[in-house]
């Protein structure tokens, strides 16, 4: 996975952007594979060792989305790196990784629509799935909070439920990957589809299941 800021993935959905480099010990992308970012579906076309970093030029810093070729030049400056690195962007020879736009996220079409039984059902087993671990169900009751507390910093459910934030946030990032939340710059939201799950739900007669969200006290 390569690490792509937001400005630079706008950029590349608007065709301003059109390379990255990187400093690597190897090519770390495979050709004709694709990547979700915040600004939708970027493909990698290219990976190519740069040989002569004193070939590079100004348009090439422009298309990469770097301000002029000095600061392109720094940032692709040798740095001090753990041995044990490992997945650092650290290493020996910089590489020009030419990118170009897909599409939009497909989660966006997939968090607006409007699952029929069959799908509900679906959601519910693949819900299931992600509630068998060893801490026990958690995908209704952080779907719930959501749904009662929209917009809210997350750091206040992570302390309601006594867990670490991170691990929490990338539990919510599973439920958005199934269209059932909208993340914002705070907090989040349930899409119409997860919406359309929680209800079905409520209107569900009572499963062995026992992933029923916990009663939580008020969001703030």
């Amino acid at each position: 996975m390569v690490l792509i800021s937001k400005p630079v993935a706008e950029g590349i959905r608007a065709g301003s952007i059109t390379q990255a480099f990187r400093r690597w010990d190897a090519p770390r992308v495979k050709i004709g594979g694709t990547q979700l970012t915040a600004a939708g579906v970027i493909r990698f076309d290219a990976c190519r060792e740069v040989r002569d970093l004193d070939r590079l030029t100004e348009r090439d810093a422009k298309r990469a989305g770097v301000r002029d070729l000095a600061a392109l030049r720094r940032a692709l400056e040798p740095r001090t790196r753990k041995p044990s690195a490992r997945g650092s962007h650290g290493g020996d020879t910089v590489y020009r990784v030419t990118l170009s736009w897909v599409g939009a996220d497909p989660r966006v079409a997939l968090r607006d629509s409007i699952p029929d039984a069959d799908e509900l059902a679906g959601i519910d087993r693949r819900l299931a799935r992600l509630d068998a671990r060893q801490s026990g169900p958690w995908t209704r009751e952080i779907l719930t909070w959501i749904r009662d507390n929209p917009r809210v910093v997350s750091k206040e459910l992570a302390a309601l439920r006594g867990v670490e934030l991170l691990p929490m946030k990338t539990d919510i990032r599973k439920l958005k990957a199934l269209g059932l939340t909208i993340s914002h710059d705070v907090g989040y939201e349930l899409s119409p589809r997860g919406a359309a799950y929680l209800a079905w739900c409520a209107s569900e007669p009572p499963t062995p299941r026992t992933d029923r969200p916990r009663k939580l006290g008020g969001g703030g």
